[in-house]
């Protein structure tokens, strides 16, 4: 069997029986990165000799039995916006390129307790914003599935690369969608979950009251070990939530028998890709014939969740990018004439269109005399909308809808036209207003052969049941990798 069709579990099982070393893992990831690497553009870096001298390390601690657990060994890539110490972090963007922090991300510390390689820093759209990666000061990633289509953002090159078996698993980050989306473009699973459920320490921040780091894997049992490593409480995040239980993996049963699935009718309606619609519902019936209770209903609110989403989320950015001005850390302007030039200079040749594009947005809600108007209308909006969940909840266990509205559209396409890029997240962004878990796993192909993803919606701190769901309809069909990792390299 080749190396890299393996599942992140898998592998590390293989690893724990000593069917297969770290060093052969590592070497098989890093061979299939030099091979589809400069087609895919997954990557902003990677350093081979680190992660071979690491795999060194790790495999030594795994016959020591310093590293038992369930990943231990498996190489794995993060998302250009979580610290790494020692080890660029960019968010792809020029204003931080040569930024290299002194510290690593809470997500990353409990990964290194694991016992987990890293291979590198993957793409992303500018500072975690736009839909596509295409917005990275580093050039576009491409859909391993098909190199002239967007593998979704911001966490695109995140999914690329675990499309491509560039990598196991990754660590991506969501916003908006940012994890969900692109592991439907890309046909792998990504979660994102409770917010405060993974600590935001060293996750660079867009939006703070929506971001959350979760997992993108090959499939559900990869999503749920990854998540149970990096959830965790942590006092230097005031935002973390202590929970009772991180035993996610219990959740991976095939049974789905009495369990209620409500489908919104508002998910169902114009603006959906008749495909899409169709291979939702087939995933619905299949959900259906294993047990469960699928109802329609109707959920308010939907169509204000993207105008309340831009409003709060620019407002967020605005503030949190101010910190980026060429005094502290990152780039700054070769040429300026004083303090307030270089501030202004720094942050016209660092930030790229669509980051100005959204500080400018979020700097004009905020100002005197539109405060009320918008940003405190779109906050009391976002309760409305949490409201409409929760009322949800009191019926359903689980929401299930589409993760995007088409398949991965082509390069260029939403670029061209912001607004477009934005009502792609129309179906993702209300989860992050609510704060709730929600999962993406394919469900089909399109006529032209790209894959579909199937979202699933839990209620606050009820990952367990969005991850029964996504395991018991996985059971009714098998993963397939694009013809790009076809007799790739590590056999």
């Amino acid at each position: 069997m080749n190396i890299l069709d393996c599942t992140a579990l898998e592998l590390g099982r293989k690893i724990k029986e000593k069917e297969i070393t770290v060093a052969e893992a590592t070497k098989a990831v890093l061979a299939q990165i030099n091979a589809v690497e400069e087609k895919i553009h997954g990557y902003v870096s990677y350093d081979e000799e680190s992660a071979l001298k690491r795999a060194e390390e790790v495999q030594k601690g795994i016959d020591e039995g310093k590293y038992t657990g369930p990943l231990a060994g498996v190489p794995m890539a993060i998302k250009d916006n979580i610290c790494t110490k020692g080890y660029a972090t960019t968010c792809s963007s020029k204003i931080l390129e040569n930024f290299v922090p002194t510290y690593s991300a809470q997500a990353v510390e409990n990964l290194i307790k694991e016992g987990v390689v890293f291979i590198g820093k993957t793409n992303m759209d500018e500072f975690a914003m736009g839909s596509t990666t295409e917005t990275s000061a580093f050039g576009p990633t491409r859909n391993p599935w098909d190199l002239h289509k967007v593998p979704g953002g911001s966490s695109g090159g995140s999914a690329a690369a675990v499309a491509a078996n560039e990598c196991f698993m990754a660590l991506g980050s969501d916003t908006g969608g940012s994890i969900r989306q692109p592991a439907s473009y890309c046909g792998v699973t990504g979660m994102k979950p409770t917010y405060g459920t993974v600590s935001r320490y060293g996750l660079i921040a867009y939006g703070s009251s929506l971001d959350q780091i979760g997992p993108i894997a090959k499939d559900v049992s990869d999503c749920a070990a990854l998540l149970e490593v990096i959830a965790s409480h942590d006092e230097k995040d005031s935002t973390s939530v202590l929970r009772q239980d991180y035993d996610f993996t219990e959740a991976l049963k095939d049974d789905v028998k009495g369990m209620k699935i409500g489908i919104p009718k508002d998910y169902f309606g114009e603006g959906l890709d008749e495909e899409v619609k169709e291979a939702l519902l087939a995933a619905a019936k299949a959900l259906e014939e294993k047990g469960a209770i699928v109802e329609e209903f109707d959920l308010g609110l939907v169509e204000y969740a993207i105008p309340a989403y831009y409003v709060i989320a620019a407002a967020e950015a605005s503030s949190n990018l101010s910190r980026f001005d060429g005094v502290k850390y990152g780039y700054r302007a070769k040429t300026y004439e004083g303090l307030h030039n270089m501030y202004k200079k720094t942050r016209s040749e660092g930030f790229g269109p669509e980051v100005k594009r959204r500080i400018m947005l979020g700097s004009f809600v905020l100002s005197s005399g539109y405060y009320d108007a918008y940003y405190l209308k779109a906050l009391r909006t976002k309760a409305l909308i949490k409201k409409e969940f929760d009322e949800a909840f009191k019926k359903y266990d689980v929401i299930l809808g589409p993760a995007a509205p088409t398949t991965a559209p082509k390069l260029g396409e939403s670029l061209s036209d912001p607004i477009k890029m934005y009502l792609s997240d129309i179906y993702t962004i209300s989860v992050n207003l609510a704060g709730l878990p929600g999962i993406s796993l394919p469900c089909g192909k399109d006529s032209s052969g790209m894959p579909i993803g199937l979202q699933l919606i839990g209620d606050c701190f009820q990952e367990k049941k969005i991850l029964r769901a996504a395991y018991a309809f996985e059971q009714t069909r098998k993963y397939e990798g694009p013809e790009i990792t076809k007799g790739g390299a590590g056999a």
